[in-house]
């Protein structure tokens, strides 16, 4: 009894079904003083023998169709079967039997309602199983189906944990990438720009490379909403971040800084820091051959570089790509 109250209390604590068998095969043997254990699961119509405990090999490994073994017979009928010569019972087969010590044995179902096993006790010599040890070995298969339902339990919340866990970490993804896309044009918005500018500033300076800032102002813009709707000013904003994802490189840092405002990093730009404004101004003089009579687009465009500042932050780039946006919208409204 004492064996029995310990094997018990380890299985448990058992969180794998290689523990249960392992607690089951040797306690099963000790409990019955036989000469060898199996540990039988019902596996799709057949019985699997899952682990053995034997002064000599069984049939570890091996399957049966169940109603062809002792083990299906006992768990087909949900009742013990206690045989003390296996070659006079016509539920063994025989052949199966002959290369082992096997003279007698006892098989008890793993829960009696719907079994889901059976353990098997097997002696040498003719035995025939007590009522007593016929009471443990029960006892001990009621406690490994408690423990093999336990299992499936534990599995079950593993799985739901690392599904919800999945679930987690992809809704968190996509808050952060939210939370850094600017919703109207799906460029980046001023958080994602500062964010993304300043590791790939950093990077840069670590490799010898320069970096390039540009500063859009969307001309007119207020005029749009003002006369057409913000529809119509929201359709500009657009426009214009199509405009500016074809005129840079998908490594380039493109953001709206929110309003009319737009900003651009570029790493190891061309040689002529007006580039990128010029082939802006192309593009944008592309796209109102097709407005049809509708107010022109054109932007203000200021840039700064690390060639001119070597020593400036992100903050300092965008201040001074600012300041030269003005510059131009001013050169550009004087002429």
């Amino acid at each position: 009894m004492e064996r029995l109250v310990q094997a018990v209390q380890e299985l448990s604590m058992a969180r794998n079904l290689p523990q249960v068998q392992q607690i089951v095969r040797t306690t099963a043997r000790e409990l019955a003083g036989s000469d060898g254990a199996t540990f039988v699961l019902r596996d799709s119509g057949q019985c699997y023998y899952a682990d053995e405990d034997a002064i000599e090999p069984l049939w570890k490994g091996s399957r049966f169709p169940m109603e062809t073994c002792i083990s299906g017979w006992a768990m087909l009928n949900r009742q013990t079967a206690v045989i003390e010569d296996i070659y006079v019972d016509d539920r063994i087969p025989h052949e199966a039997y002959r290369p082992t010590f096997v003279k007698s044995l006892a098989m008890v179902p793993i829960r009696s309602l719907d079994p889901i096993g059976a353990i098997g006790n097997y002696w040498a010599d003719g035995h025939v199983a007590s009522g007593d040890e016929i009471r443990l070995l029960q006892a001990l298969a009621d406690a490994t189906s408690v423990a093999m339902e336990n299992i499936a339990v534990y599995a079950e919340l593993e799985r739901r944990v690392v599904d919800r866990t999945a679930d987690l970490e992809r809704a968190n993804a996509d808050i952060r990438t939210l939370s850094a896309t600017d919703s109207l044009t799906g460029l980046l918005n001023r958080r994602g720009f500062f964010d993304s500018a300043e590791a790939l500033l950093t990077g840069a300076r670590l490799t010898g490379s320069s970096c390039l800032v540009a500063f859009i102002d969307v001309d007119g813009l207020k005029t749009v909403n003002d006369g057409s709707g913000h529809v119509a000013g929201d359709e500009v904003l657009v426009q214009v971040a199509h405009a500016l994802r074809a005129v840079t490189r998908p490594h380039d840092v493109v953001a709206r800084l929110g309003g009319d405002e737009f900003c651009v990093l570029v790493v190891d730009p061309p040689r002529d820091q007006h580039g990128l404004r010029d082939r802006l101004v192309a593009r944008l003089d592309a796209v109102n051959l097709d407005r049809r009579g509708r107010l022109p687009l054109s932007a203000s465009v200021g840039t700064a570089s690390t060639a001119d500042l070597p020593d400036a932050s992100i903050d300092d780039l965008v201040l001074a790509a600012d300041q030269k946006m003005y510059q131009h919208k001013r050169s550009r409204h004087a002429s």
